[in-house]
C-alpha cells in the first residue's frame, strides 16, 4: 500500500512542477484598443469617425449647434469650420454619441464667432467646435 501512495506522491509532485504558477506565467497580453474606428461611407469619399470615450475626453471634444440667424440664414460656430487643402469648407456633425461625420458647408460670411452659411446641415444639428482638426486627421489617417 505504501508503494501506491509513494507513486501518487511522485506523480503529484511532477504534475505540480509542470503546471506553471500564476506568478511564473506571463501576464495576459492587453488587447490594444484603437482610439478611433474609421468606417467608409458607401458612395462617398467620406468616413465615419467613432471615438472611444477615453479618446474623446483626451481630445476634449466639444460641440455647438447649427443655428438660424437673421433672415433665416443658417449659422455655425466659426470654430466648427474646417477648410481642407482644396479650400472646401466642412463641419463635423455629431449624429450619435462619440460618432462624427464630416459635412460640407458653404460659408457666406463670418461675423464675430458666427459663420453664416448658404448651405449646410439643418438648424439644430450638433457640430464639433473643439477637436475638429484632430477628427480630420483621424479620418484621413494622419499619423497612422
Amino acid at each position: 500500500m505504501w508503494h501506491l501512495n509513494a507513486t501518487m506522491a511522485v506523480a503529484l509532485t511532477v504534475a505540480l512542477q509542470l503546471t506553471p504558477s500564476p506568478a511564473m506565467s506571463a501576464p495576459p497580453a492587453e488587447a490594444k484598443v484603437s482610439p478611433a474606428k474609421i468606417v467608409a461611407i458607401d458612395g462617398t469619399k467620406l468616413r465615419r469617425v467613432t471615438l472611444t470615450q477615453k479618446a474623446a475626453d483626451r481630445l476634449d471634444i466639444q460641440t455647438g449647434q447649427i443655428g438660424e440667424g437673421l433672415e433665416g440664414r443658417k449659422t455655425a460656430p466659426y470654430a466648427s469650420i474646417l477648410y481642407d487643402l482644396a479650400g472646401e469648407a466642412w463641419v463635423y456633425t455629431n449624429p450619435a454619441p462619440l460618432t462624427y461625420l464630416r459635412h460640407g458647408v458653404v460659408v457666406d460670411e463670418i461675423k464675430g464667432v458666427d459663420a453664416y452659411l448658404r448651405d449646410g446641415p439643418p438648424a439644430g444639428t450638433p457640430v464639433v467646435t473643439v477637436g475638429v482638426a484632430q477628427l480630420y486627421g483621424a479620418e484621413k489617417g494622419v499619423g497612422h
